[in-house]
């Protein structure tokens, strides 16, 4: 199961705006849901990013998407991961703990050093296949890496070499691209190229940062995803349920499977789809009901119910109370 946060997509749509096409629906026909961009760490599958990538380049008449995307974006979009290795003794020793947690934020990509006389090799693989290829992700991904590398080395990351095993494409929209200034293509790798000596420099961190992450959000994100197939399941349904998107059938494409395989697996952590659709649901209307920020009606719609009523009938299924009662007892409890 390859997954990836979905936040790796940062500007993704004000990016395909700009060329004149129509995010939205690029993302519908590469197979995923718009609902899944609403929050940057919903997991979504990395073939299907891929796709997407793939897709827009071609819809953007722009050969070089992945880079000039990357462009608008910081180490951020890995979430608190770059941050979190950067208090490693050594820039070297922050990239390869950042390759032994990678999975945490993207499964299904290795990044790898191989030493070179005086320069180092970053070098990227992925362990899966796109129908279209990869190049857009690559792109994307060998750019990110450079984003992250110069943070942690305090420089320009315009300085840095990028390295792509895919031609350069003589494009118009490929010449304004200030990474491709800076990328060998036609290489033999992919990935960046850094001095051996600026790997063992200390990393640059901002104390602040580090100070709220650490540890600690390792250990959580290891709890959460993308291990916990249950966690996922009910992280999708959550991004779904308000789209009017969320079927079985969704959920399982949305994370790469067939809805059967799905199933299967799920019955063997010891529940179900229904039993996770149901956990979510009640989840959130508790939570909405307690916070009193949403009229019943509107809740019942966006949890997927068509008929108020029927919403009521689950809720108190559930809990044991209606909805009105809920939000009375407990809202008031929680000072509302």
């Amino acid at each position: 199961m390859n997954l990836v946060r979905s936040g790796a997509l940062s500007g993704f749509k004000s990016l395909v705006s700009k060329y004149g096409a129509n995010p939205v629906q690029l993302i519908l026909d590469s197979g995923l849901s718009d609902a899944q961009f609403r929050s940057p760490d919903t997991y979504i599958s990395y073939p299907k990013m891929a796709l997407l990538l793939e897709e827009a380049a071609l819809a953007c008449r722009a050969p070089l998407f992945g880079l000039i995307l990357a462009e608008q974006n910081s180490p951020g979009v890995l979430g608190d991961l770059p941050a979190t290795v950067s208090r490693e003794p050594t820039v070297g020793q922050a990239l390869a703990e950042l390759s032994r947690h990678i999975y945490l934020v993207a499964r299904g990509v290795h990044i790898t050093q191989i030493a070179t006389g005086d320069t180092v090799r970053l070098q990227l693989r992925f362990d899966f296949k796109s129908p279209m290829g990869s190049q857009q992700l690559l792109q994307l991904s060998v750019a990110h890496l450079a984003n992250i590398a110069a943070q942690l080395m305090g420089v320009d990351r315009f300085s840095l070499v990028l390295h792509l095993q895919q031609d350069f494409p003589d494009s118009p929209r490929s010449q304004s691209c200030r990474f491709s200034r800076r990328t060998a293509f036609s290489s033999d790798f992919d990935g960046v190229l850094v001095s051996a000596a600026s790997l063992k420099r200390k990393p640059v961190f901002d104390e602040a940062i580090i100070q709220r992450h650490l540890h600690e959000r390792l250990r959580s994100l290891q709890e959460k995803y993308p291990d916990s197939l249950p966690s996922q399941v009910r992280a999708c349904i959550a991004q779904l349920l308000s789209s009017g998107e969320c079927s079985i059938q969704t959920v399982a494409s949305n994370i790469d499977m067939h809805p059967r395989m799905l199933q299967l697996k799920l019955k063997s952590q010891g529940t179900s789809y229904q039993s996770l659709l149901k956990e979510t649901r009640s989840a959130i209307a508790e939570e909405s009901l307690m916070r009193g920020s949403m009229a019943i009606t509107d809740l019942a719609l966006n949890l997927g119910f068509a008929d108020i009523a029927v919403f009521s009938r689950s809720f108190k299924s559930w809990t044991g109370y209606s909805p009105r009662s809920w939000r009375k007892k407990f809202g008031e409890e929680n000072g509302r």
